[in-house]
């Protein structure tokens, strides 16, 4: 079909060639016939006198052409005239037909040798030049018109002026359908299960129309980046098997006033022309915002007017039941009210990071195409990726084999995938940097001290790994594996500033002073302390208040507290930081020993894990907390 399409367009464009072409041949051919110049009667007779004539035409009694011999017409007399070789070349007025036959006949009489022919030629008026020099230009300047409006409808790359309140939404039908289903999609058990419902309506839509019951008009998936928003939405499409229109909300917004809602016009129209269907807007915070927001007056105009439009399609008079919406996004605290409510997009699922089983279902789908290692334990790399997204879990599988290919290896094995997440969490190693040796006994100690912290502390998070080993910016990292829970205590997290600060801690205790290789812990604590304080309420001075706000309509130049409360917020976080690094110290000088003996491994062997640590420090006294499905409790 595609290969038909193109050979016509090919044609289409040789006609044109071959019409312009004929065009600027006729006009070529016109300029070069019958044109000639206009000469006097006294030009005329020097001409006839010297002999440059060769015949004379006389026209309607009113005028004569006069063709000048070949073998003069490059003479002085003609040069500068430019004549061409066919003729005629000059074009004489006669003002008395009988005057000028005389002159003709007196001139035949003296030179019998050089006779010229005067037959009078009777033609009607030439307008053909005359219309030709006309429509040429005009057929050249509408074929150009026609070529050029062709290419703005939509021809060419850029061409889009006069289809601009066109939909760019890319269809998925039948002929080209989705091939991704349910059995793609590793996780979001939750999520299926919703709407599969949608899907079993635009399948059979009958089952639920008959109890009187109405589908949803939109589904809003919500969740952080990479978490499988718009992997789902495909699999509805694939699932359903009905068109599927899949459009940006970037796509609506254009500089000219009025293309964002003349293309939500388009966009359902051609839905509702192939229902039952599904519509999916990718990022629909680009154009679903919360309207009059804006600081200048009139600067979200545009976008506002494309949102109206978007909420009389979803929910007006005339609305079209079969049309369903699927909209993703990582920013719902931004939206309009209006276009969250029922009646609009009647469900919001949020979609959260994977789980430990999630991510372990996940590697099983990224694997599948990979030739990994038969001894390759699933369940251990879904442990080493806490907080990690589908998407972050895909870019893992993919190093993987890279590193494996690397390496010349026929088989992706547990150090590959290893690899491949170290250098996405601490960026690509560095093993030639330059640094002293006072540089790299600092780092060592720094790590050192974080690893003993962590490990001797409840609620800190397990150690994995401790390296010195630069990476990305970091001159060395601790890695642990943080406890997937729900809720967190104050002295969990008052925990985790110690541990965050125990890398100073140990720089103060060995070398007596400090360096600035602590600025991310410190951002770190801060921003823990100022969470423990504003946010949760985990503070006694300043009470059982929250400054969060989850709508995200607050405004970044005003403060939600008074300058009395913002002073004593200031002094609650520098004595619960200043609290948490005492207790560092104390934990790092009752253990000094095991300090020093963890930086000097360190030294020696640059990366040293969990096994080493314990090797040390003994075994830590607390076990791991066991999880369960909610699904799965007795009641």
């Amino acid at each position: 079909m595609k290969k038909n399409k193109r050979n016509k367009n090919l044609n289409f464009y040789w006609i044109y060639l071959v019409f312009v072409i004929g065009l600027i041949g006729i006009q070529i051919f016109s300029s070069v016939v019958g044109k000639y110049k206009d000469i006097d009667e006294t030009k005329f007779m020097k001409y006839l006198n010297d002999g440059d004539i060769e015949k004379i035409q006389i026209i309607n009694r009113q005028f004569a052409e006069v063709y000048i011999k070949n073998s003069n017409i490059t003479n002085s007399n003609h040069k500068a005239n430019q004549l061409n070789q066919i003729g005629p070349h000059y074009k004489v007025e006669i003002l008395d037909i009988k005057s000028f036959r005389e002159i003709i006949i007196e001139h035949n009489n003296s030179n019998p040798e050089n006779t010229i022919s005067y037959p009078n030629i009777t033609r009607n008026t030439n307008w053909t030049n005359d219309l030709l020099s006309w429509i040429i230009p005009i057929g050249i300047m509408i074929l150009i018109w026609f070529f050029i409006m062709k290419r703005m409808s939509g021809g060419g790359a850029g061409g889009q002026i006069f289809n601009i309140g066109k939909s760019k939404a890319q269809l998925f039908d039948k002929d080209k359908m989705q091939k991704i289903t349910f059995n793609d999609v590793a996780g979001l058990e939750g999520a299926k299960d919703e709407v599969v419902e949608i899907v079993n309506f635009l399948k059979s839509p009958k089952k639920y129309t008959a109890l009187g019951g109405k589908i949803p008009k939109g589904v809003l998936l919500v969740g952080p980046p990479g978490t499988g928003k718009t992997l789902l939405a495909k699999a509805v499409a694939g699932e359903a098997k009905v068109p599927f229109f899949s459009l940006s909300g970037s796509d609506f917004v254009e500089m000219f006033v009025g293309v964002g809602a003349s293309r939500v016009r388009d966009l359902f129209k051609m839905a509702k022309s192939k229902s039952p269907s599904i519509i999916f807007i990718d990022e629909i915070d680009a154009i679903g915002r919360a309207r009059g927001k804006s600081q200048i007056t009139g600067a979200n105009d545009e976008r506002e007017n494309t949102l109206n439009q978007l909420l009389t399609e979803m929910d007006g008079f005339g609305t079209n039941h079969h049309v369903i919406v699927v909209a993703a996004t990582n920013r719902a605290d931004i939206l309009d009210r209006a276009l969250t409510r029922a009646g609009r997009f009647d469900r919001q699922i949020y979609i959260d990071l994977p789980e430990l089983d999630e991510r372990k279902e996940i590697f099983g789908v990224h694997t599948k195409k990979l030739k990994i290692a038969k001894n390759l334990d699933l369940d251990f790399l879904a442990k080493q990726t806490p907080g990690f997204s589908g998407a972050d879990i895909a870019n893992i599988c993919n190093e993987a084999a890279l590193n494996a290919a690397k390496h010349n290896k026929k088989k992706i094995d547990r150090e590959d995938f290893l690899e491949a997440i170290d250098r996405i969490v601490g960026g690509l190693e560095k093993k030639n940097k330059l640094v002293s040796k006072t540089e790299r006994e600092t780092v060592a100690y720094h790590e050192a001290g974080h690893a003993t912290v962590s490990w001797l502390l409840e609620h800190a998070a397990p150690l994995i790994k401790v390296t010195i080993v630069p990476r990305g910016r970091s001159l060395g990292a601790a890695w642990y594996l943080p406890e997937e829970r729900q809720l967190t205590t104050k002295e969990q997290i008052f925990d985790e500033m110690c541990v965050a600060m125990g890398g100073r801690a140990a720089e103060e205790l060995i070398f007596k002073k400090i360096t600035t290789g602590a600025l991310s812990d410190l951002e770190k604590v801060t921003k823990q302390a100022r969470a423990m304080i504003a946010f949760f309420g985990l503070n006694e001075k300043v009470g059982n208040v929250t400054y969060y706000d989850s709508t995200g309509q607050e405004s970044p130049f005003t403060k939600p507290y008074s300058e009395y409360t913002a002073k004593l917020i200031d002094e609650e976080i520098k004595k619960i930081t200043s609290k948490a690094y005492e207790k560092a110290k104390k934990i790092l000088s009752e253990n000094k020993k095991g300090l020093v003996s963890i930086a000097k491994l360190l030294l020696d062997k640059e990366v040293i894990f969990k096994q080493d640590v314990e090797g040390i420090l003994g075994k830590r006294q607390w076990k791991e907390v066991k999880r369960i499905r909610v699904n799965q409790i007795k009641k």
